[in-house]
């Protein structure tokens, strides 16, 4: 077995502690931003809006749901480092 040149060898963004910009997408650029959020995002913002005192829309896309968790979070507080 030959040995790579750590040069030349793909950094590992799991174990990268800064993997770098590529990482966070704007949600207008995900190519699956259309489609209906996950389950995982519905339940998140399900809590969120509660907390907000705001209305629940099941409707939302993933692009849709994950800018209105940015904007609960930023309204409640939750999910953001202080």
């Amino acid at each position: 077995m030959a040995k790579q040149d750590q040069h030349s060898a793909p950094e590992n963004p799991k174990t990268d502690p800064e993997p770098g910009s590529n990482t966070v997408k704007d949600p207008d650029n995900w190519t699956t931003g259309d489609e209906a959020m996950t389950g995982a995002q519905a339940s998140y913002l399900k809590t969120l809006s509660e907390e907000a005192g705001e209305e629940f829309d099941p409707s939302l896309s993933k692009a849709e749901a994950s800018k209105r968790i940015d904007a609960l979070q930023n309204k409640t507080g939750r999910g953001k480092d202080h």
